[in-house]
This record gives structure tokens, sequence and C-alpha cells, in this order.
């Protein structure tokens, strides 16, 4: 019997801060899935600076108490910006929509705490939009044990079987999301036994030290397409240092931009200091990569914007140890916009809530036994 497809609005606001990507899909939750529409709306400088300062100022449980007046406040800055990008979205596309996945922009994560907090009101969103709204999509998980991250993974497992039906791309396969913090998804086989199917991890830093020491020592946001790292030159000996000082030893905890300091570029060039950031962010996504990895040939395929980083790239491939065992392709190559995989998941994840299907799995985020997702209001 054909399950009901549901349409649903994916909103994701990552690590980065410079704005909101939003995605409608339809999907049974399951199988099933179909894009719609992707759009991207950048957040004004004011209030990415504000979200920035909050952010760096909220260190542990103690600052969300100190900060509380500023973060609510902020969170409803947040929200309605949210919500006006929706209506101007809904002026165009009018057909009925039955969810939306609110993410909402992580301000703190601590896991070992079981505390996770993404500003995002989802009684006041629901309340402006008038729908359904799913959000706190982390909290059940880290309260079952998990480390509340990463989410996308059931997402990808549905990818992966729509990719490969149409370009036979075979199992295993990944996939791997270079965004503030770079993720990585293993999917062994067609098979639905979600437990032993699927394996995820966060592997280390992607674009937010590269973002940091831009934003800090230009007028710009990124370094697009690395342009200012390949203007640069490795400084091999700060390298060989922050190696030797700096290890990831397990791969079972997710990670946070505040786990990374960019302080050992200090003194160097604006562009030599970039190119030796952005090549220690390789090493550690392509250590990552071989300590992760569930096969000895495997494709992966890259979403976020990291992955239009060709300097970033560049230096992944060049950190591995065994280049002929590991494919790096955009997902792009494969029907499905880079940019806009996490927004369209998180639709995915809203209409699965909402059939009480589980969204975390232990060997996606360790948590102790399969876990459904967020909140579910209707206040309107």
């Amino acid at each position: 019997m054909k399950q009901k497809l549901f349409t649903s609005i994916g909103l994701m606001s990552g690590t980065s801060m410079d704005g909101v990507d939003i995605s409608i899909i339809r999907s049974d939750g399951q199988y099933e899935f179909h894009n719609i529409l992707d759009e991207y709306f950048e957040y004004d400088e004011d209030l990415q600076a504000e979200l920035i300062r909050l952010r760096n100022l909220v260190l542990n449980q103690n600052d969300l108490l100190k900060n509380s007046d500023e973060l609510l406040n902020l969170e409803r800055k947040i929200t309605v910006f949210h919500a006006e990008k929706i209506n101007h979205i809904l002026l165009e596309y009018k057909n009925e929509i039955d969810l939306i996945g609110f993410h909402g922009q992580t301000i703190f994560h601590n896991p070992q705490k079981k505390i996770t907090k993404q500003l995002g009101d989802g009684n006041l969103l629901s309340q402006l939009l008038k729908k359904k709204v799913v959000y706190d999509f982390r909290q059940k998980d880290i309260e079952n044990g998990g480390q509340g991250a990463p989410l996308t993974p059931i997402f990808h497992y549905l990818l992966s079987n729509i990719i490969n039906e149409k370009f036979k791309t075979g199992f295993p396969i990944g996939f791997i999301n270079i965004g503030g913090i770079t993720n990585l998804t293993n999917i062994k086989s067609k098979s639905s036994n979600f437990e032993e199917n699927i394996t995820a991890f966060d592997l280390g830093p992607g674009n937010c030290l590269i973002d940091d020491w831009v934003r800090k020592n230009s007028n710009k946001k990124f370094d697009e397409n690395g342009n200012i790292s390949k203007a640069g030159k490795i400084d091999q000996l700060i390298t060989n240092q922050i190696i030797d000082n700096f290890k990831i030893d397990s791969y079972t905890k997710s990670l946070d931009v505040k786990d990374f300091d960019n302080s050992f570029a200090r003194g160097l060039s604006f562009e030599n200091g970039c190119s030796t950031i952005t090549n220690f962010t390789g090493y550690l996504i392509a250590k990552g990569i071989e300590n992760t990895a569930i096969d000895n040939k495997i494709k992966y395929l890259i979403s976020g914007g990291g992955r239009k980083n060709i300097a970033l790239l560049s230096y992944i491939k060049d950190n591995l140890d065994n280049k002929n065992s590991y494919v790096l392709d955009s997902i792009d190559k494969y029907g499905f916009n880079g940019d806009h995989i996490e927004s369209q998941a998180f639709g995915y994840l809203a209409i699965r809530s909402f059939l009480n299907l589980p969204i975390s799995f232990p060997a996606t985020t360790g948590c102790k036994e399969p876990t459904t997702g967020g909140k579910i209001v209707e206040n309107f």
C-alpha cells in the first residue's frame, strides 16, 4: 500500500551563521523523496555579527543563564527572520504545507552535560505561519545517551538508494558534508536494517577555522573557491607542530566550532595563514576519512559549502595516505544541490518525527537505541 506523501519545509542555518537554507520537499518519511524548491537567504551584517558575538560568549551552562535575556531577544529575531523568508517563498508556492522542520541556530552544544541549545522558537514560528512545526531535533537523542549529531545520515541512506538506482554507483558509498564542521556517513548496502547499515561521525573542522580567519583579517566572509589559500604558502613548520600537538583520537563524539581555534597561524600573512589553516583542516578531514572508512575502496559524495573550496579539496587529497582508495565527488554530479542537502534533510526529519520514526541510531550518534526526533507544535 502506497504511503501518504507529506509536503515539508526544511530549514537549516549552519555553524557559519551566514544565513538560512530553505527547502520544500515531498516524502513519505521513508523511501520516496521529491525535491520541490531550494532557496538561500543571507542574514544581514548586524544579525550575523550578533550571532557570532553571543556564540563566542556562551562557553558553558552558566553563560547560557548569564546571557539569557540577550539570547531570548536574538531567538525572536531569528524566528521572525525565518518566518518572513518562508512567507516570501509561499507567495510563489501556494500548495499546502504539512510540516516545517525548524533546525534553529546552534549557540551551544555539550552532549556530555546533556545540553544543546539551538536558537529558534518553534511555538512562535507555528503561530506566525499557521503551520505545524517540528523543532529541537537534538535533545531527545542527547537524553538517550547520544551526541545529538550528526542527524543527516538517515537522509543520506535515502539518497544513496536514489543515486544508486539512477547512476549505478553501487555500495558501499559515503557522504561527506563540509559545513562549519565536517561529518561523514557510511552506507554499507541497500539494506533498511539501519542499525547495522549506517555509521556516521564528525571528523573535525570544515569551514569554521577558515571563515574565522578570513573574517578577522579582511572584509570578506569566507575564502571563495579557496582563492586566498591558493595565493598563499603553507607554513610547514607550524603545520608539523600543530599536527604533533593536536590529534583526534576518537570519532565517537560530536564536535563544535568551539573545539578548535586558529591561533597557531597568528603572525603569518593573511594568505599564508589561510593556506596553513586550510591545509590543517584538510589534514584532519583526510585522517578522519582514513580512520572511519568501512572499505578499502569507497566513493564519497561531498556536500556543503566546503565542497566549493578547491584548495581545501586539494589538501584533503594530498593528506590521504592512499589516494587511490577514495573517490571524492561533488554530490551535484548526481542530481542533488550540494548547498541544500541539510535543509532537505530537516524537511525529511520533520516528517519522520511526525510519524514517530527514528531519526538517530546507536551507530550514528551513539544513542542507546533508535530515537525519534523533535518536538511537534501546532500553535494556531
